[in-house]
């Protein structure tokens, strides 16, 4: 009881020495992470963003969100090596790929809605990625603030649970890998041919062709060439997969 008492009292104390936007940071990271903070200081910096300032010891979320993507590295590994005990390499990346890749860490960012615990005044446009961003530095906020073996039960029980990974089993994370993996397998030709292209409105944009041999079989535009051929091998994959059912052969070679 008199412990229970000396907790309370120094958390009571401790709760009336931090600022309204600190108490704020303290609170909506305790209910996401069900721990409490123990240094506000690891948090400020995983919410701060990167300044134009020329004094280089404010620190930024970077930092933080290497370590987080290496600790959540290992514990997705850790956790794919125990449940799929007869997975080969090559399904055990696949899976782990979709999992911590860029498009589902932003989704998981945004949904825990972290940009609200941005501690920058006036910030800047943000990146399309920072939702992901800042999960990752989260992450390694609460490493280095708690103990490798709470992070990992946080993010398998609050974060990236079990059943949310199971969904992601059959998820298509990249059509153009797909489509190299299936070419691969019928040992067929596929390539792209991107090029810049202005439209209407005079806004650059980028046009990508998917050829299978000497078949022309799909276009996109996009902002970037990147988005282009991704689009356009979606649209290949749905082309070809009405009459050759490559997720089938996928499943084949996972």
């Amino acid at each position: 009881m008199e412990l229970k008492k000396y907790l309370s009292h120094f958390l009571s104390n401790r709760k009336k020495n931090l600022s309204e936007k600190d108490y704020f940071l303290t609170t909506e990271i305790s209910k996401i992470t069900g721990c409490e903070v123990q240094n506000i200081n690891l948090y400020r910096e995983a919410f701060s963003l990167k300044t134009s300032s020329r004094n280089k010891q404010i620190k930024n979320y970077e930092r933080l969100e290497f370590l987080g993507d290496s600790v959540l590295g290992a514990i997705i590994s850790c956790h794919l090596f125990a449940t799929y005990p007869e997975a080969n390499e090559g399904y055990l990346t696949q899976m782990k790929s979709k999992i911590v890749n860029r498009k589902n860490l932003n989704k998981l960012g945004t949904e825990l809605n972290l940009t609200q615990f941005l501690q920058n005044e006036s910030p800047t446009t943000l990146s399309e990625n920072i939702a992901g961003n800042l999960l990752e530095s989260l992450i390694g906020a609460l490493y280095l603030d708690v103990d490798y073996e709470t992070c990992k039960k946080v993010v398998l029980e609050r974060l990236l649970t079990p059943s949310e990974i199971n969904k992601l089993e059959n998820k298509i994370v990249s059509y153009k890998g797909l489509l190299l993996e299936w070419s691969q397998k019928k040992k067929v030709n596929i390539r792209y041919e991107t090029c810049e292209e202005t439209q209407a409105n005079k806004n650059l944009v980028f046009r990508s062709y998917v050829w299978l041999d000497n078949e022309k079989i799909s276009n996109a535009t996009e902002t970037s060439k990147k988005k282009a051929e991704e689009k356009a091998a979606q649209r290949a994959f749905y082309i070809l997969n009405k009459k050759q059912s490559i997720i089938e052969i996928s499943k084949d070679t996972a």
